[in-house]
């Protein structure tokens, strides 16, 4: 399918005052929410700082006293009256979209901010052990300067690990480990009851292991994960490759060739397999493919001129600083490891250009650089409710999980329905586990041998679209609910997901065509969760959640909820 050389045109949309507001809302991030992101990010470090000066055994023992508050909480609640379980975070707080509808309504909190401590890292067993609110930023901080790293660092410092096991996460080396939680060894985890379970892959609660990514906590509270760790080098070689074509379609095929060739089964081919990979489209003509491997500091330091600290406040944007491949074409240069893991913190990919449109000028990040970006905490929290409905209505914030033999259709669809720019491309795999979870791969896509597949996983990629779309941007109608709506159901037609941090149109019935429930469910019946902890769908179904809604979610008891499951 070829791409129009014009889009369609669509009628003018008349402005509103909104418009206006979101127009100058710049005067607000600049000068309040920046200052007051500024003090938050000094809090965290001195939190941190505290942290940093208490061995493992002070932080564990602090750990266990604060899952005895948690337990104590948990037995306190009267179920006929108290509400549906869920944290105290507030709504503002999280990473996303969504408003967390769910928390307008009657509930029972129970408070884990105290649960933000790295608790041990282990060199001789390579895990580290971290509680929920540990985040990206803060992990890296740690790590990165023994030469350690989680196998799949997201991009965002303020993306927790509690989040990225509840909901998802993936990274540029996904097509190497899979999502953020295929890197995880086990869950600690709360139930209804206050009973604490350690969950793995291979012992008695190995259905709960496998049942609690997507779930959105409402299987038990998560108070502890161990993670992998890999050794890293000091530097990421990177390489940018310049791509322009007449068609999306084309531009799939560079994408998939940058990282698919070398795949196989013998160490010669391992070696040529990139440790990371990420594409991002500009328009549907043009395109940045990059592939990285570490590298040592002797190797970088060989030619100090390659060397390149993006990471520093008065830096280009790095999408901007990807874009000029295609003027200089094909190059590479040398990138501070922990600098690479961040590269899109500064601006949020590229949507804090849209909140303050002269932010990413030499002037500003020079004088003002430091302070960013800003806390999406403070940005949610200084939004109003017709600023938050304009964006769900006017701007696109979603990541759509992909095969990667269907990227070019997917591609062509979001240009049609959506025309937002740019795209990031990700791929990750997608394993086939013991147990079906919520996410799984094609049935029988072992047999086809499509490139990138294993026997063992199969190759999807995640489509971020995160701006405005074209129609939006030039002043025309949008019907957001309706894209978003057709969207899914194109997802759900072809074996895709969308991440549950996005906004979503989804009925109960259609959720559950895109996901598959069937152990979801077990576990919720068997570790006690129903009646008890909201239900996924209950969650990240949008809009305020009524009375009665809760009254009925709360009725739904089992008689034994610790049983096992029928098979």
């Amino acid at each position: 399918m070829s791409i129009p050389v014009t889009p369609l045109i669509k009628p003018k949309r008349p402005k509103i005052w909104v418009d206006y507001l979101v127009q100058f809302r710049w005067i607000l991030v600049v000068f309040i929410v920046l200052p007051m992101s500024l003090m938050l990010y000094f809090i965290d470090y001195l939190h941190e700082a505290r942290s940093h000066r208490k061995t493992y055994k002070q932080r564990q023992i602090e750990h266990d006293e604060n899952l005895m508050k948690v337990i104590k909480r948990l037995k306190k609640r009267d179920p006929w009256k108290d509400g549906l379980i869920c944290t105290a975070r507030n709504p503002w707080v999280t990473v996303g979209m969504r408003n967390v509808d769910y928390k307008r309504a009657r509930r029972f909190e129970v408070d884990l901010s105290a649960f933000h401590n790295i608790l041990e890292v282990n060199h001789e067993k390579m895990i580290a052990k971290c509680e929920p609110l540990v985040n990206m930023g803060q992990i890296t901080r740690l790590t990165v300067p023994m030469n350690l790293a989680l196998p799949v660092v997201p991009e965002l410092d303020d993306l927790t690990v509690g989040g990225l096991i509840n909901g998802s996460g993936l990274e540029g080396s996904s097509h190497l480990y899979g999502l953020f939680t295929d890197t995880v060894v086990a869950y600690e985890i709360v139930l209804a009851d206050g009973r604490v379970v350690r969950a793995t892959k291979d012992n008695e609660y190995s259905d709960l292991f496998y049942a609690v990514p997507w779930s959105q906590g409402t299987l038990g509270l998560l108070t502890c994960a161990e993670i992998k760790l890999v050794p890293i080098k000091e530097y990421i070689k990177l390489t940018y490759k310049p791509v322009k074509s007449n068609t999306l379609k084309d531009v799939t095929k560079e994408y998939i060739n940058s990282f698919v060739t070398g795949f196989g089964d013998d160490d010669e081919d391992d070696k040529k397999i990139a440790d990371f990979v990420e594409t991002l489209i500009y328009n549907p003509r043009e395109a940045v493919c990059m592939t990285g491997k570490f590298a040592s500091k002797e190797e970088a330091n060989c030619d100090p001129s390659k060397i390149n600290r993006i990471g520093r406040w008065f830096k280009p944007w790095f999408y901007q600083h990807a874009q000029t491949a295609l003027e200089k074409g094909e190059f590479f240069e040398y990138i501070p490891t922990r600098e690479y893991y961040h590269r899109h913190t500064r601006s949020y990919f590229w949507e804090v250009k849209l909140l303050v449109p002269f932010a990413d000028q030499w002037w500003f990040r020079l004088v003002l650089g430091w302070l960013m970006p800003p806390k999406i905490s403070i940005l949610k929290a200084t939004q109003s409710e017709a600023i938050r409905k304009y964006y769900h209505d006017m701007h696109v914030l979603q990541d759509l999980l992909v095969p990667l033999h269907k990227v070019s259709d997917a591609l062509e669809w979001a240009h049609h329905e959506m025309e937002v720019y740019p795209i990031w491309l990700c791929p990750h795999r997608l394993y086939k586990h013991p147990h079906k979870t919520m996410v799984y791969p094609e049935p029988g896509f072992e047999q086809q041998c499509r490139r990138g597949d294993t026997e063992y996983a199969q190759m999807y990629t995640d489509i971020g679209l995160y701006n405005a779309p074209g129609p939006v941007l030039r002043g025309e109608a949008f019907d957001g609910s309706g894209a978003i709506s057709r969207m899914e159901h194109w997802l759900i037609e072809n074996h895709g997901f969308e991440t549950q941090y996005a906004v979503s149109e989804l009925s109960e019935k259609d959720f559950w065509r895109m996901f598959d429930g069937e152990l979801y469910e077990k576990c919720r019946k068997k570790y006690g969760a129903i009646g008890n902890f909201m239900s996924v769908y209950y969650k990240s179904k949008k809009g305020r959640k009524t009375e009665k809604e809760v009254q009925e979610a709360e009725k739904v008891q089992v008689e034994a909820p610790y049983e096992e499951a029928d098979t």
